[in-house]
């Protein structure tokens, strides 16, 4: 059977999708934010949301990010090799919105968007007082991306080892960090769209265990 007869919706990339607009960042979704500082190599500061990113490694535990374009956080990385990612409370939303405009290199955005500094413990940028977690970093990789032709993209991806954490003691519950109490902001599939991580999202499977 052809995925039209099993019921799909299919589309070669490149060629017309027939929606009204681009699905894939409505299906890979939703995506987790990193709000990632950076300060320059005259100490501007830096502040700019990203979600194209994740945690990629547990021992030594490591995160990357994306930037389409090569963007202040990017070029600040690569002269300083240092940033924090912190993550975005929904009672910050409204200022993480402000950061990801394009602010000139002068600007720094902790100020513009009325964001306080959490001072880093590791590494010089600092985290966004009231986040639920900030993730202290320091760059193992910039790297350009490439398309299946070969043709360099501008597309940036950061890939940094995570040297310090600070935790929110509010999203703490029994010893362990609980997601549902930090609320994490996600992105989802188009402009205006968010999720919220609460505790109706919740969902317990024990993991299979092979047998002998």
């Amino acid at each position: 059977m052809t995925p039209a007869e099993e019921g799909y919706h299919a589309y070669r990339v490149g060629e017309p999708h027939g929606f009204a607009r681009n699905p894939l960042k409505a299906i890979i979704a939703p995506r987790p934010i990193a709000w990632v500082s950076t300060l320059s190599a005259g100490g501007v500061g830096n502040l700019a949301p990203y979600s194209f990113f994740n945690m990629i490694n547990d021992a030594p535990p490591m995160v990357m990010f994306s930037s389409v374009g090569h963007k202040d956080s990017v070029r600040n990385i690569e002269e300083t090799g240092e940033f924090t990612v912190s993550i975005v409370a929904a009672a910050q939303a409204a200022g993480m919105n402000v950061t990801s405009n394009p602010f000139p290199p002068e600007v720094d955005e902790f100020d513009a968007a009325g964001c306080a500094r959490a001072p880093a413990i590791a590494v010089r940028p600092p985290g966004v007082a009231g986040s639920p977690a900030i993730l202290e970093c320091r760059c193992v990789e910039v790297k350009r991306l490439r398309g299946l032709d070969g043709n360099p993209l501008d597309t940036w991806m950061v890939i940094g080892e995570i040297v310090a954490v600070q935790i929110d003691r509010g999203c703490l519950a029994d010893g362990l960090f609980r997601t549902e109490r930090a609320a994490p902001l996600t992105r989802a599939g188009y402009a205006d769209e968010y999720w919220l991580t609460e505790a109706t999202g919740l969902y317990r499977m024990p993991r299979n265990r092979a047998p002998g």
